[in-house]
């Protein structure tokens, strides 16, 4: 645990004193959770003007608003990070949360060429890791390993789809990679994530799984990108790979939904082109020694994050609470743990930390997801908490 703690004390991104840095913790004394902006390293809570991250993300400019707000201060952000973690934390105390409440969780999924592969190779495999190795160089021998270029809907890849259907190597997963429609699908429900230092988890029925390190965009209810954080979307590789009707199954379980560690709105220093030029890097410190390291550039996404976030929010599509966007990962782990030809799997104790230079460090013990905290806390809770702390009336319609 005390390789979790000297990790969860450096979540703050690297030029934070400049950032507009929101999020949200948990008030023992209050029985609920508070808005909360970090300035200079203090703790201010901000729920009398902005109750909920929704309202606070609805504001004509969200940072400015942010900047603007007064607020109880609560103590050093150090505090509330080294006092998150299950096993150490002071249930008095207040501790940090997920940056997010009533928006809706969406992912885009096979955004990347090498992801887009290993879910093509996932599906082939039915769930079966051994078997991964040997399928992973066909599809590599049929497809490519570098179609990072290729406009997903242009006449280059209908072309290449008419081609690999004729050699039977088509995908649904290749469908949505270079086809004309992404893949948004619901991760988790609105308040179902899980912070920095808390535990993430793994279904224990499932042998083949893995990190998924992505940047995730705060999306308003007009459509407006307002800011980013990062995100661990937890994935059960044998579960999808059986069948990608599982989807729900192999994403949306207790704790297998990370964000964090705080919500960047996007300012005068920090917007949507640095997001688009962001690594996003990935350390998992497994309890045996072992360790793995990875990157995953969105320089190299095949679809702009503002085209992404249009095809979820549209005429069509509405969420009236905003949505947080998953932008998807281009790293998939395949390195070999245990036994050779065998690739990469969790093993319960797993300290995986999701970082970028602008907008932090998420990390996380894996858990199986039984023993993850309950989630209990949801939209009804918290609405009844806000009515009766006298805040409903606040914040933007």
């Amino acid at each position: 645990m005390s390789q979790l703690l000297n990790i969860v004390r450096s979540a703050l991104p690297d030029d934070a004193a400049g950032a507009s840095l929101a999020g949200r913790i948990w008030r023992p004394e209050l029985a609920g959770p508070s808005v909360i902006a970090v300035r200079d390293g203090v703790v201010l809570d901000i729920s009398a003007t902005f109750p909920t991250m929704r309202d606070l993300c609805e504001a004509a400019d969200p940072a400015a608003a942010l900047r603007a707000a007064n607020g109880e201060a609560i103590g050093p952000v150090d505090a509330l990070l080294t006092n998150t973690p299950v096993e150490t934390r002071d249930p008095g105390r207040p501790w940090l949360l997920a940056p997010l409440d009533l928006q809706a969780i969406k992912a885009a999924g096979v955004t990347f060429a090498i992801s887009m592969l290993e879910r093509v190779i996932e599906e082939r495999a039915r769930g079966d890791m051994q078997a991964a190795g040997t399928i992973r160089a066909e599809v590599s021998r049929l497809v490519g390993d570098d179609l990072s270029k290729l406009k997903p809907g242009s006449p280059e890849a209908m072309r290449l789809k008419a081609v690999l259907i004729q050699q039977g190597a088509w995908s649904q997963y290749l469908e949505v990679g270079i086809g004309p429609d992404a893949e948004i699908f619901t991760k988790a429900q609105p308040m179902a994530s899980v912070g920095t230092g808390m535990d993430a988890g793994i279904h224990p029925g499932s042998s083949w799984n893995n990190p998924e390190p992505e940047v995730v965009l705060a999306v308003s209810s007009l459509g407006r990108i307002v800011g980013a954080t990062l995100g661990n979307d937890v994935n059960l590789r044998d579960v999808e790979g059986r069948s990608a009707l599982l989807l729900g199954k192999a994403k949306d379980n207790n704790a297998s939904c990370a964000i964090g560690p705080l919500l960047r709105l996007f300012d005068g220093g920090f917007g949507l082109d640095d997001v688009r030029s962001t690594t996003v890097t990935l350390r998992v410190d497994g309890p045996e020694g072992f360790a793995l390291e990875g990157a995953s550039s969105i320089a190299k996404i095949s679809r702009d994050p503002e085209d992404l976030v249009a095809q979820m929010v549209n005429a069509h599509h509405r969420f009236p609470d905003g949505a947080v966007l998953f932008l998807g990962t281009m790293f998939a782990p395949i390195q070999d743990r245990d036994t050779p030809g065998q690739g990469f799997t969790h093993k319960y104790g797993d300290i995986v930390t999701v970082a970028a230079p602008k907008l932090g460090r998420l990390v996380n013990r894996m858990m199986p997801t039984d023993r993850c905290e309950a989630w209990s806390f949801g939209p009804g809770a918290l609405m009844r908490n806000l009515a009766g702390r006298g805040l409903l009336g606040q914040g933007t319609a």
